[in-house]
């Protein structure tokens, strides 16, 4: 019982301590101003990738384009066609029964071929000859009657100066409640010709601007003319073809956050915009104008569909960005809105999901707060943090898969990695200051210090027997021990005939405790690296955990681990919080290896990364603690990296010479001043794998 429950409190919630709570209060904060900054941004490359990753399914879609496309310019001739064309290609599609038939394109000029204009260019010579052409029937008349006899919907295009005024056009369609709050509004209207509106069945808004990044993500449902609340060319479609299979216009009423058409209500948002979960429109939806005039052509399959008709010629200026790709033809973008207007297909965006979000970053928050002030600290923070970031864009993911909720998984992952980025570096600065004051609160009698010494000095390897170790690597080490005496230590350890272990290591604090935890943590890293099975990361885990339960709170260890395989002259090396090797090419240059690695050992659980290089022969590493580069000379400045770099620049022809050189330039610069710390280099020179060859 007793065993058990100390195992049960070696997993207990801590307390978090004042400071704590307020570094995860301030990572918190700059978290939340982050989001805000990069909300829109972040939320676009998440949704987008949902939408590229299960676009919409359109192949039961009963929308339908007539592309005026280069195949029929080719045949008809160029754009603008005489208004005579199109009233034959309105007359067949509504002799196949389509239920709407919607012009994405203004009909703002007279026809380039009318009577009255082709006597004007050229006039005739006899008067009567002239009446008698202006006297025939212009075929903007002929597209009118054709216009009144089908379901057809006009654009209209919102502007700001050179329009109609919105109130002299009354054919709109009738929309009644409370508009969403920051409505586009335009003070005048482009419309058609007088003779072409006076005939049309339908209007609809051709309006549609994009979001900042150049983007179409949503289509605008209704929009506002003047004062008046008007329809956009989608609504307008769903609406003269619910109208012309029951016979009675369906009611449009508007709230403030929802469209509803009929029995379909559609959310939208602040701007009146559905947004749309995009797809690729079928090959087989999409007809050419000369097909449909084509007498062959099987009218019946077009029947009850809805038709929005396009220019698509090479060079039209009606393409846009959709989440799907850089272009997309407008036309393509209002078919799949109309589609979805009638049988649902937009996305949703609810304000539980948004709050969703900030309460979910709140609670992730909180979590990795109270799991890093407890015993299990960094290790377990981690694993929280990972589940989230795996959990949460999956959750996302199902939910607009399934759904079409849009919900975003960066927001709350990047609350919880703030919050707890700034704990872990309150932790590792908390830890620092402990070990600066432990390494000034050393106050003991000589008989302590030299106790201590000895028992630092006693347990190092024989520096006379590193010579022999192995005729394929030059290896060198020296400890001078600081007048208060420190914790640094070095060992080399012989794994097998090929690989050698050099660490490296200081203990926090000077005095007896320092060195009889050194005395302890050599043993245990030699034990622990003689036993462990398996890689270098997870040896390290197991050395701080093993640390852990003897350490107590005041003292942490830095390390760097290396393992060197002689015969390839590849070095493992993990860094717990210590100074980064120096590395000495064949041609005497000093490189920093810069290592990732992480904090000093018995702070916290943490993932130590296993990092490497190879040595080519003739190259040396150079291990040091910070009694080197933290030397003083009597003006309390520092010996510094150019201090070592510099000192190691001299006699490189032996690991003993590396060695020498750097400790002399240390107590040369010191001037006689104490020291304060531990003095402890050690080097190694790969020699290759058959140095005698």
């Amino acid at each position: 019982m007793t065993a058990l429950k100390s195992r049960s409190s070696a997993f207990a919630i801590a307390r978090p301590s004042r400071s704590l709570w307020l570094a995860a209060l301030a990572g918190l904060a700059l978290a939340a101003l982050l989001s805000v900054v990069l909300e829109t941004r972040a939320q676009n490359a998440v949704f987008d990738g949902w939408q590229r990753l299960a676009p919409r399914d359109l192949a039961a879609s009963n929308v339908r384009v007539v592309a005026i496309g280069q195949e029929s310019l080719d045949v008809i001739g160029s754009w603008p066609w005489p208004r005579s064309v199109l009233a034959t290609m309105t007359r067949r599609l509504a002799q196949g029964g389509v239920a709407a038939i919607g012009f994405d394109i203004l009909f703002v000029e007279p026809d380039a071929v009318s009577p009255s204009r082709f006597s004007r260019l050229y006039a005739p010579d006899d008067p009567a000859i002239q009446a008698w052409i202006e006297g025939l029937e212009s075929q903007d008349g002929d597209f009118a009657d054709a216009i009144s006899t089908a379901p057809v919907v006009l654009g209209r295009a919102g502007v700001t100066l050179g329009g109609h005024d919105p109130a002299d056009l009354t054919q709109w369609a009738t929309i009644t409640g409370t508009p969403p709050p920051a409505l586009p509004r335009y003070p005048v209207v482009q419309s058609n010709l007088d003779a072409l509106e006076a005939r049309a069945p339908g209007f609809g808004l051709l309006n549609g601007a994009p979001d900042g990044d150049g983007v179409v993500r949503g289509i605008p449902l209704v929009l506002k003319t003047g004062e008046a609340v008007v329809p956009g060319l989608a609504l307008e479609l769903v609406r003269v073809a619910l109208e012309h299979r029951t016979g009675t216009a369906p009611d449009i009423t508007i709230a403030p956050d929802t469209v509803t058409i009929g029995a379909q209500a559609i959310p939208v948002d602040h701007n009146g915009r559905m947004r749309l979960h995009f797809g690729e429109v079928p090959d087989a939806h999409v007809y050419s104008a000369i097909e449909i005039m084509s007498e062959e052509f099987d009218l019946a399959q077009l029947k009850d569909t809805t038709i929005v008709i396009s220019l698509t010629a090479e060079g039209s200026p009606d393409i846009v960005a959709t989440p799907l790709g850089a272009e997309m033809f407008g036309v393509l973008v209002q078919a799949q809105a109309a589609d979805a207007i009638s049988r649902g297909g937009w996305l949703v965006r609810p304000a539980w999901s948004q709050a969703a979000e900030w309460i979910t970053g709140g609670m992730l928050a909180i979590v990795l707060l109270l799991l890093s002030a407890g015993q299990s600290r960094g290790r377990t923070s981690w694993m929280v943090l990972t589940g989230a970031a795996i959990v949460l864009p999956l959750a996302s993911w199902l939910m607009f898969r399934f759904s079409d909720v849009l919900f975003d998984p960066v927001r709350p992952l990047l609350l919880g990695t703030g919050s707890a980025l700034a704990v872990f570096a309150a932790l590792f600065s908390e830890a620092r200051r402990e070990r600066a004051a432990l390494r000034d609160a050393q106050n003991r009698s000589e008989g302590e210090l030299g106790a201590a010494r000895a028992i630092q000095l006693g347990m190092l390897p024989d520096r006379t027997a590193l010579a022999t170790l192995d005729p394929r690597i030059d290896i060198a080490a020296q400890l001078e021990a600081a007048k208060s005496v420190g914790g640094d230590f070095y060992d080399i350890i012989r794994l097998d005939a090929d690989r050698i272990v050099i660490l490296i290591a200081d203990v926090t604090g000077k005095g007896v405790p320092a060195a009889l935890f050194m005395a302890l943590s050599k043993a245990l890293s030699r034990s622990v690296m003689l036993r462990s099975p398996g890689g270098l990361a997870d040896t390290a885990a197991q050395l701080n955990e093993e640390l852990m339960r003897d350490s107590g709170d005041a003292l942490g260890l830095t390390m760097l681990l290396c393992i060197i395989d002689l015969a390839t002259g590849r070095v493992e090396m993990v860094n717990a919080g210590h100074d980064n090797p120096l590395r000495i090419t064949t041609d005497g240059a000093i490189i920093e290896e810069p290592l990732e690695g992480g904090p000093p050992f018995c702070i916290m659980d943490y993932p130590w990364p296993a990092e490497e290089l190879v040595l080519q022969p003739g190259e040396a590493l150079v291990l040091i603690t910070d009694g080197v580069t933290e030397a003083q000379n009597r003006a309390e400045q520092l010996f510094g990296n150019p201090g070592t770099r510099d000192a190691l620049t001299g006699d490189q022809s032996s690991a003993a010479a590396m060695v020498a050189g750097l400790r002399d330039a240390v107590r040369v610069f010191e001037d006689g001043a104490d020291a304060s710390d531990d003095l402890t280099v050690v080097a190694f020179r790969y020699l290759g794998a058959n140095p005698a060859a």
